[in-house]
């Protein structure tokens, strides 16, 4: 099976939510957890002064647009496209195209919340870098640094490789 990426879908502007929940009912009506995985309306806290007192409110990063990770197959594409109140995946001619991990960091996001769950012992393949699809163990997490090492088997014995959470995921 693919794996899951990111994508984008541009709502009518103060849908956001309301295709959030229609995407999630659908979900969850056709079973499809598995193929879809996150719908997010991106939000950031502002400080707002109103009548001399200050108050932190959410708003909208991007009004207008949904982000979604998810397996693209036509099915899930089919769910998404035709949920009420989207307009389009973005990308040219409305033909999705999945973000990189630096395209969602630009963006503000907090990658870390969207690093790949993984455990020590768990079978992974690197995504990016000087290892791109070579698969190995997961030996050590350091969440501090934010990197994993993994263990590849390559030119006839094992050795230990250090990778960004993005540049991993899990392999089944």
């Amino acid at each position: 099976m693919d794996e899951a990426r990111w994508y984008v879908v541009h709502t009518y502007s103060g849908y956001e939510n309301k295709v959030k929940a229609n995407i999630e009912k659908a979900i969850k009506n056709r079973n499809m957890q598995d193929l879809i995985h996150v719908v997010e309306v991106p939000m950031q806290d502002e400080v707002e002064e109103k009548n001399g007192t200050k108050r932190t409110v959410q708003r909208k990063t991007f009004p207008g647009y949904v982000l979604i990770k998810m397996v693209m197959t036509d099915d899930t594409w089919y769910v998404v496209r035709n949920t009420r109140g989207v307009t389009g995946f973005v990308g040219p001619d409305s033909k999705p195209v999945s973000l990189t991990v630096d395209e969602i960091k630009g963006m503000g996001i907090d990658v870390s919340a969207l690093r790949p769950h993984v455990e020590i012992g768990e079978a992974v393949r690197i995504l990016a870098g000087a290892f791109q699809d070579s698969e190995g163990i997961v030996k050590e997490i350091h969440e501090a640094k934010g990197a994993i090492i993994v263990s590849v088997h390559g030119f006839g014995r094992e050795f230990p490789v250090e990778v960004s959470f993005e540049q991993v995921e899990r392999f089944i």
